[in-house]
């Protein structure tokens, strides 16, 4: 079974070892708000695990794009709910 460093082109493997930590920590700091950090974190590693063996950069870089897309969306929830202002959707 190989690892997703040995299956992938190294900058490929790195920004994904890079967004699989991001998400981690997200999901830790969301947990720990929420009271149920066991469950958040176990959520975001098997969405990861579930695709672990994904080898077609086209399907892995969308996989990508998805994850941070959710970073992204937490992100600016996050800042929204801290300032009490808006930065997304209609006025």
């Amino acid at each position: 079974m190989p690892s997703i460093q040995s299956a992938l082109p190294p900058e490929l493997a790195d920004n994904v070892i890079r967004l699989y930590r991001e998400c981690l920590r997200r999901a830790y700091y969301v947990g720990h708000q929420q009271h149920n950090t066991k469950l958040v974190v176990d959520m975001v590693r098997q969405q990861f695990k579930k695709n672990m063996h994904e080898t077609d950069p086209v399907k892995i870089q969308k996989l990508k794009d998805d994850a941070a897309r959710g970073l992204i969306n937490h992100i600016l929830h996050e800042s929204e709910r801290i300032t009490g202002r808006k930065f997304s959707g209609s006025k």
